[in-house]
């Protein structure tokens, strides 16, 4: 069903459980039900659900393809109506002229992952994706110390890794590394275990 122009690049992006992969693979499911030619890819540093699989933290989850770098999105690419990629911030900046191509192709795109680093900065290639995307959806979780919006995420285990803004297998984790929070306690990700559950009133 591909047609003769280019496809569209569409990018999902927010903090650690704002819902991305959920909306990554309701899309994914659209387009299967629509009798579209879908591939779903996922880095192969993110095994928390098991290889092959991408899952969102409300229990969904599809079979993917679990790669190691960009190289391998292109063959995925062809001949495929809609390209699910999750977890695009371990794909490091080289992500965003692949999909370009990929996208003149004719297939549709879809990127999910971390527009923003556990210390508050960006965290490409997201914001790159995002800059050039034809349409963008960004995702905000629920702050764990005052239930307000919260568009970051704090890691909350000690021996922090260094450099933030360098995808590592480090980064990879769940509710037992991190703590989505609003602007307001972005920076109390010390205190957050003194803190509790306490929620102060707005």
């Amino acid at each position: 069903m591909r047609g003769d122009g280019p496809g569209r690049l569409q990018v999902v992006c927010g903090p650690m459980f704002a819902g991305k992969s959920e909306e990554l693979l309701r899309r994914v499911r659209r387009a299967r039900l629509a009798g579209l030619a879908v591939e779903v890819v996922n880095h192969a540093w993110d095994e928390r659900h098991g290889a092959g699989q991408v899952a969102s933290h409300a229990g969904l989850s599809i079979p993917s393809h679990s790669v190691t770098d960009v190289h391998s999105l292109a063959d995925l690419g062809r001949e495929t109506d809609l390209l699910a990629v999750d977890e695009a911030q371990f794909f490091g900046p080289d992500l965003v002229p692949v999909v370009e191509e990929i996208v003149l192709t004719g297939t549709t795109v879809v990127v999910a992952g971390l527009c923003v680093t556990f210390d508050g900065r960006p965290f490409e290639p997201l914001p790159s994706l995002m800059a050039v995307a034809d349409d963008v959806v960004k995702l905000t979780a629920v702050c764990a110390v005052c239930g307000r919006d919260a568009p970051f995420h704090v890691r909350t285990l000690l021996g922090q890794v260094a450099d933030a803004t360098v995808p590592a297998t480090e980064h990879v984790g769940g509710t037992e590394s991190y703590e989505a929070r609003c602007r307001l306690h972005l920076r109390s990700a010390g205190a957050g275990a003194a803190l509790g559950r306490a929620r102060p009133t707005p």
